[in-house]
C-alpha cells in the first residue's frame, strides 16, 4: 500500500535497476571511495557494503554485501567499516538509512557514503517542468528531489555519528541532444522511479519543448548540451571515547589574539 510519505517506487527502482549496465558516474564515486579509503590510516577487518551493484566492486574485501532496502540486513555493532553506495538519493527514509547504518557499527568504525545532491540535473528538471507546463498546464514530478549538501552534515549527527563531513563533486557531462542524456540515465539505471511520477507516456510535444528549453539555456560552446551531476561524500565515525572531543565552551585557556600575534579589541557590551 502506498502512502502519502513515499518517495520512490521500489518495485519500479528495480525494474529501472535491473536493465542498468555499470557506467562511468558510478565507476567515479566507487574509485573515489577507494582512494579515500587508502589514506585512512586504519586496516578493516569486518567491512560491510550496502549497494544495488555488487558486480561493480568485485574484488573489494567486503565481509557482507546487503542490498539498499528500506531495512538494512545487518547486525548491530558487527562492522568496524561501512559503505553506502551511491543509492540514498532514492531513499523513502534517509534518515533512517544513516541510523542502521551507525547502529552496524562497532565503535570508532567508519561509515562512507556516496549520494546524487541537490545539483543533479538541474537543467533537466527545469526544461520538463517549463516544458510540460506550456504545453498541458500542469506540473509531474520527473527529477527526485535530491538532498543538499548543507543540510547533510546536520543529518550525519542526527544518526549518531561523529566528526561528520559532507563533500561534493560536481561533474559536468555534454550530450549531442536530449535523447542522449535519457539513454545514458536509463542505462544508469536512474530513470524516474518517483512514487507520484506520471503513470502513461509523456506527451510527444512535452519532449519536443523540453529538448528546445534545454538547447536554448543549457548548451555549451560546443553546441552540447550540458547536464550536471553532484555526487556527495559523507563521512562519519561511530562515536568511541578515544576519539577527539571538543573543548567545553569557555574552558579555552590561551586567546586568539596572542596565538595572532594581535591586539585584542573588545567591542563595547551595551548597558541596559
Amino acid at each position: 500500500m502506498r502512502t502519502m510519505q513515499t518517495l520512490t517506487d521500489t518495485a519500479a527502482l528495480a525494474r529501472n535497476r535491473a536493465r542498468a549496465t555499470v557506467d562511468f558516474l558510478h565507476q567515479r564515486a566507487r574509485d573515489d571511495l577507494q582512494e579515500r579509503l587508502e589514506e585512512v590510516n586504519r586496516t578493516f577487518t569486518s567491512a560491510a557494503l550496502v549497494t544495488p551493484r555488487p558486480s561493480l566492486w568485485q574484488g573489494f574485501p567486503a565481509a557482507r554485501t546487503v542490498p539498499d532496502a528500506e531495512t538494512l540486513d545487518l547486525a548491530p555493532g558487527a562492522h568496524d567499516l561501512l559503505i553506502h553506495d551511491l543509492s540514498l538519493h532514492w531513499a523513502n527514509d534517509l534518515v533512517g538509512q544513516l541510523v542502521q547504518s551507525r547502529r552496524a557499527l562497532a565503535p570508532d568504525g567508519l561509515f562512507l557514503a556516496t549520494l546524487f545532491g541537490g545539483q543533479t540535473l538541474n537543467e533537466l528538471r527545469v526544461a520538463l517542468a517549463q516544458a510540460e507546463t506550456h504545453v498541458t498546464g500542469g506540473l509531474s514530478p520527473r527529477v527526485a528531489p535530491m538532498a543538499e549538501i548543507r543540510d547533510l552534515g546536520g543529518l550525519l549527527q542526527r544518526a549518531g555519528l561523529a566528526l561528520p563531513v559532507a563533500d561534493s563533486d560536481t561533474v559536468r557531462v555534454s550530450y549531442p541532444d536530449l535523447p542522449a542524456l535519457m539513454r545514458d540515465l536509463r542505462a544508469m539505471g536512474e530513470g524516474n522511479a518517483l512514487d507520484a511520477r506520471l503513470r502513461r507516456p509523456t506527451r510527444a510535444a512535452v519532449l519536443r519543448h523540453a529538448a528546445e528549453i534545454y538547447a536554448e539555456h543549457f548548451t555549451g560552446p560546443d553546441g552540447r548540451l550540458t547536464a550536471t551531476f553532484e555526487i556527495i561524500t559523507l563521512t562519519g565515525w561511530a562515536p568511541s571515547a578515544d576519539q577527539p572531543q571538543p573543548l567545553r565552551p569557555g574552558s579555552a585557556t590561551a586567546r586568539l589574539a596572542d596565538a595572532l600575534g594581535t591586539t585584542e579589541n573588545p567591542r563595547d557590551i551595551p548597558q541596559d
